[in-house]
C-alpha cells in the first residue's frame, strides 16, 4: 500500500504545492532542494485561505487510479530571521485529507524542518488511507475482467539528511506500514505477497544531487536521487524483502519559451514483497497499479512551451517494461505513453501550475489533473 499510499501522499503535498512542497522564498539558491516547501504566506491567489503564518488551500484531482476527487490541505509556517530566509526554507507543519469520488479516503500529517544554514534537513509523515483500487486484467488488455482491491492501513515514513558536499545530500530513511487487503479474485500467477494484513518495518538510506533552479517546476538543472530500503523480520516485519530505487531528471531551456526535460527511473524489489509495494511505472495513461512488478524501468521526455506568463502547452511521450510481474502482465513489452498537456500558471512567483494531460498508452487513454509539473 505505501507504494499506492504514496501517492496519496504526493496528492497531499502536491496539494500543498498550493499550500507547499518544494521549493521557498526569496532567492535562487534557497530554491534548491527536491524536499524544498515554497512558502506562500505572501502569495496572492483566490485559491487559499490565510490567517497570518497558517494556510489552507482545496486542490481538485482526477486520474486512473483513484478517479475524481479533492485534497484539502493545510500548513503552519514557522517565522524565520532575514538572515535565515536568505540560506534555508521556511520550516512547516502540514496536514491533509482527501476524498475521491471512488470512495477512497485518506488524511495524514507531516513536517519539513530545517537547520544549520540547510546542513540539515528532516522531513517525515504518518496518516492512514482507505483506498478502492482495482488490477489490470490477467491477459493485459482494458477489455478483460478487471479485480477489486481494497487497501486499508497506517503509515509513518521519516527522512533525516546532512549536505555532504555542494549540492549532494546523504541521508537515512524509516519507514512503518500496517495494512489490511483484499483482493476479490484469485490471481493466475502470483510473486508477490498478497496476504490479508501485512505488517512492513524498514531501515534504509539514501543519496541525492540537486541542482535544479526549482524543483516544482524545473526550467533548467539536474536531479539524481537513489535510495535502498531493508524491511526485515528482525525489525518487526512480517517479511524480508529489499527495495531499491533510482532516478536521474535533466533539464534544459532551450529558447527562453521552451523546456526540454527528461527523466530515467529504475526500480528492483527482492525477498517477498507484499503487492503493494511493488515496482510500478510512472507513466500517464493508464492506473498507477496497471503494471505491478518485482522489476521496473521506464524513461519520459517532455517539451514544454510557456506560450503567454500563464498559459502553457506539453507534448510528452515515453515507455517503460516490467519484470516479474504479479501475474504475468505484458512482461518484457515494452509499454508506451504519450500525449499533450495544458498548464495554467496560478502562481507565477514560485511557477506553480494547474496541469491537465491527455495521455495515452497501448490499450488505455486517460485524463490527468493536478498540481505540480509530472517531474
Amino acid at each position: 500500500m505505501m507504494r499506492i499510499a504514496a501517492l496519496w501522499v504526493l496528492l497531499l503535498f502536491a496539494s500543498l504545492a498550493l499550500a507547499e512542497p518544494q521549493p521557498d522564498a526569496d532567492t535562487e539558491e534557497a530554491l534548491r532542494g527536491s524536499d524544498l516547501t515554497p512558502d506562500l504566506r505572501k502569495d496572492e491567489t483566490v485559491l487559499k485561505l490565510q490567517k497570518g503564518d497558517f494556510v489552507i488551500v482545496p486542490v481538485p484531482f482526477s486520474n486512473p487510479t483513484l478517479d475524481t476527487g479533492l485534497v484539502v490541505g493545510g500548513a503552519y509556517f514557522y517565522s524565520q530571521t532575514e538572515e535565515q530566509k536568505k540560506i534555508q526554507p521556511a520550516s512547516v507543519t502540514a496536514f491533509g485529507a482527501m476524498y475521491s469520488s471512488n470512495d477512497s479516503i485518506a488524511y495524514g500529517i507531516g513536517h519539513q524542518h530545517y537547520w544549520k544554514e540547510d546542513t540539515w534537513r528532516f522531513n517525515g509523515g504518518l496518516g492512514h488511507a482507505d483506498l478502492n483500487l482495482v488490477l489490470l486484467a490477467p491477459d493485459g488488455s482494458s477489455s478483460g475482467q478487471s479485480t477489486n482491491w481494497a487497501i486499508r492501513g497506517d503509515f509513518l515514513r521519516l527522512k533525516l539528511s546532512r549536505k555532504i558536499a555542494g549540492d549532494w545530500y546523504l541521508g537515512v530513511l524509516g519507514r512503518y506500514v500496517d495494512v489490511d487487503q483484499r483482493i476479490d479474485a484469485s490471481l493466475p500467477v502470483v510473486r508477490s505477497d498478497t496476504s490479508p494484513q501485512i505488517t512492513s518495518v524498514g531501515l534504509g538510506f539514501n543519496v541525492e544531487y540537486d541542482a535544479r533552479d526549482m524543483p516544482l517546476n524545473t526550467y533548467k538543472g539536474k536531479f539524481f536521487g537513489a535510495s535502498a530500503l531493508f524491511n526485515d523480520e528482525s525489525f518487526g516485519s512480517d517479511k524480508t524483502y529489499q527495495s531499491y530505487v533510482a532516478v536521474y531528471r535533466s533539464y534544459h531551456e532551450l529558447r527562453r519559451p521552451i523546456v526540454l526535460a527528461w527523466e530515467v527511473e529504475a526500480c528492483n524489489r527482492s525477498g517477498t514483497v507484499p503487492l503493494w509495494d511493488a515496482c510500478r511505472l510512472g507513466l500517464r495513461g493508464f492506473a498507477a497499479t496497471d503494471y505491478l512488478a518485482r522489476s521496473s524501468l521506464f524513461a519520459q521526455f517532455e517539451a514544454r512551451w510557456r506560450m503567454t506568463k500563464r498559459w502553457g502547452l506539453v507534448g510528452f511521450a515515453g515507455g517503460g517494461y516490467v519484470r516479474t510481474s504479479f501475474s504475468e502482465v505484458r512482461e518484457r513489452e515494452i509499454i508506451p505513453s504519450y500525449g499533450l498537456g495544458v498548464r495554467f500558471m496560478v502562481l507565477p512567483a514560485k511557477r506553480i501550475n494547474i496541469r491537465v494531460d491527455f495521455a495515452r498508452s497501448t490499450d488505455s487513454n486517460a485524463v490527468h489533473l493536478s498540481v505540480g509539473e509530472a517531474f
